[in-house]
């Protein structure tokens, strides 16, 4: 795996560790804050290996005697905190909503689970496979935050102040954005991503649209994704000319009367924003949608949203070839926590 051996310095006191790798799952970009003695991160890699990684990369650019003492995650996605437990006794602050849904997201032994125990000649276990199956999950060990906040939490690092904002729900229930106003900058999770399709996988796309209004109103210089490169304010009205035109997409299908599968098909088969990797996305994308519209309150199922996007990868990019018309099978149930079905 092809991962940074340095940290990128956005401003003073702030080091981006920004794995790259557009096209693919996983490699979330993580933002070191420093003063003095003192320091925190927000968010942290999807497996040991990349957290050993980042913290080598640290350990070049921290003051001497100074240690990651706090990390902020954005929200709870495993790619951005299955790192936690490689940094004992830190202190990890995320928001109350995220804190609430941690039992919704996919296990590290679920995880495990799916890049090994799914047959790898079926979309899922395919996809899996493809995009997840570089990372190590049977070392990790899940932790989650130790402190929560509604709304707003202000948190100092020595001499740099941030702000902890609530955005969520957006992309997923209990998003937050790290506002730097020293530094002009913000660190907004998966709320954004340059270079790929964003997913997102609570909605509704208003919600995701409101959360980047709020970072535009912070007046940054500089915003870093969950995922990409570092964003400018104009990069984020991209994204939100993104978010509006597929909203009137998807609403138009819906009253329509296409089925979530035929909606995202033919929004993809458009070329909606085809510059841009991973296009089955918009399959999340518009199941997400749909189910605002259809009034649909219960919590989303992540793996059966991502089996909806494998099986359209599937059909495409798959074993069969360019539109091979590929099974389509039910999400294969995924084993609670230590499980025998989880060994390796």
């Amino acid at each position: 795996m092809n991962l940074p051996d340095g940290l990128i310095p956005l401003a003073d006191g702030l080091h981006l560790w920004a794995p790259g790798h557009t096209g693919t799952w996983g490699f979330a970009n993580c933002l070191l804050i420093t003063s003095g003695r003192q320091a925190a991160l927000v968010d942290t890699p999807y497996d040991r290996p990349m957290t050993e990684a980042l913290i080598a990369a640290a350990g070049r650019v921290l003051p001497d005697g100074a240690a990651v003492e706090t990390i902020v995650n954005t929200h709870v996605n495993g790619d951005h905190t299955f790192g936690n437990g490689c940094f004992p006794g830190a202190e990890i602050i995320a928001t109350r909503a995220a804190a609430e849904h941690v039992c919704r997201e996919p296990s590290p032994a679920q995880m495990h689970f799916l890049t090994h125990g799914t047959p790898a000649d079926e979309p899922l276990g395919w996809y899996a496979r493809e995009h997840f199956g570089r990372y190590r999950y049977d070392d990790v060990r899940a932790v989650p935050p130790t402190r929560t906040f509604s709304g707003r939490h202000e948190l100092r690092v020595g001499g740099v102040e941030a702000e902890l904002i609530e955005v969520g729900p957006a992309h997923s229930a209990g998003d937050l954005v790290v506002h730097l106003p020293a530094q002009r900058t913000v660190c907004a999770g998966d709320v954004l991503f340059q270079g790929d399709h964003p997913v997102h996988w609570n909605g509704p796309l208003a919600g995701i649209a409101a959360a980047c209004e709020t970072i535009l109103g912070l007046d940054p210089e500089t915003v870093v994704p969950g995922h990409g490169p570092v964003m400018s304010p104009q990069d984020v009205r991209g994204q939100l000319a993104y978010l509006r035109g597929l909203e009137e997409l998807v609403h138009a299908r819906h009253a329509a009367g296409l089925t979530v599968a035929e909606a995202a098909a033919d929004i993809i088969a458009t070329g909606y924003h085809d510059h841009l990797g991973l296009p089955e996305r918009i399959v999340i994308l518009t199941a997400v949608e749909y189910r605002h519209l259809d009034g649909d309150t219960g919590e989303p199922d992540l793996v059966h949203l991502a089996a909806r996007a494998a099986d359209w990868a599937y059909r495409h990019r798959g074993p069969g070839g360019q539109g091979a018309p590929g099974p389509s099978v039910p999400t294969p149930a995924t084993p609670a926590e230590g499980t025998a079905a989880t060994a390796d």
